[in-house]
């Protein structure tokens, strides 16, 4: 069992680092492409890959009761909302600030789950931790001290990649209230949901795509690949073997990663400001989910 432990500690590390290392590249492929075709591309490149595993493992999903309402919802949720949101607003700020802002997922988790998970209610010390998580992201919205590049639509850019986070926390919702479902089938139709949602809005927004150069097309392919389709299948390994309390400390690392690879890698600033609000919302999901990390780490030391 301890060895166990050690390669899902390892599969945690690296799904943080993925993720946080995501949006610099998502900054970089927005010099040779839009940013709705960059999603639909992303999405497209991923679904294809999940969809030939789902082909293998011979298109199971559902395990009894359906619920293809919830799925169509959630496909929009998880994939082809955040990812329009996440491009779009990365024009206007930086990668760092993109990170950090996907931190607050589980707190913005936290009320829809008091009000539609049963045994999810909203105790005082989550209130606190999502209190204090708030304020972190209101200055991340409200600074003016970390303008990534002085646009004039960085205050939209700043609520379009919270609002991305909003979305994943609803489809998160949705997906624990799902009957049960083979997780590597979840994966790859909710990608193809994406697709489906991505290219005709693209087209209409953006109109025909004008062919990328080659970095952009190895970008797109290695979006697609390691933080789309890669992420997502060990994402599920965490999730079926170690639990979903586990998987929660990706939380913590994202935006560490994310504002540490922006600055190294993009020569993004680290204001106070930004930092501050990294430390409030950490702060608040520690605080938050801390009855749940405490009886992790307890049965991590058992095994």
């Amino acid at each position: 069992m301890p060895d166990q432990m050690g390669k899902y500690w390892l599969m945690i590390a690296t799904l943080g680092f993925v993720w946080g290392g995501t949006f610099p590249l998502i900054k970089l492929a927005l010099d040779g492409i839009t940013p709705f075709w960059l999603a639909a591309g992303r999405i497209g490149f991923a679904a294809g890959l999940l969809g030939v595993v789902w082909a293998w493992r011979g298109f199971l999903l559902f395990r009894g009761a359906t619920n293809w309402s919830a799925v169509l919802i959630i496909g929009a949720f998880s994939t082809a909302l955040p990812f329009m949101l996440i491009n779009w607003g990365q024009q206007h700020v930086s990668a760092g600030f993109t990170g950090l802002s996907m931190a607050a997922i589980p707190l913005l988790v936290l009320p829809l789950a008091h009000l539609f998970i049963p045994g999810e209610q909203m105790v005082l010390r989550r209130l606190v931790g999502f209190v204090i998580g708030f304020i972190g992201v209101a200055i991340l919205i409200g600074g003016k001290a970390f303008a990534s590049n002085h646009s004039d639509l960085e205050l939209w850019g700043r609520l379009a990649c919270v609002s991305a986070a909003g979305c994943y926390a609803v489809s998160s919702i949705l997906t624990r209230r799902l009957p049960p479902v083979d997780p590597v089938g979840l994966a790859a139709v909710l990608l193809l949901i994406g697709s489906v949602i991505i290219l005709p809005v693209a087209w209409v927004v953006e109109g025909a795509p004008a062919m990328p150069d080659h970095q952009t097309l190895a970008l797109i392919a290695l979006l697609g690949l390691i933080p789309t389709a890669a992420a997502n299948l060990l994402r599920v390994i965490v999730v079926r073997e170690a639990g979903p309390t586990f998987m929660t400390l990706t939380n913590y690392q994202v935006p560490v990663w994310a504002v540490l690879l922006g600055a190294i890698f993009l020569n993004e600033a680290l204001p106070a400001s930004m930092l501050l609000a990294m430390a409030l919302i950490l702060t608040g999901l520690c605080i938050s989910q801390w009855g749940a990390l405490t009886r992790l780490f307890n049965r991590s030391r058992q095994a």
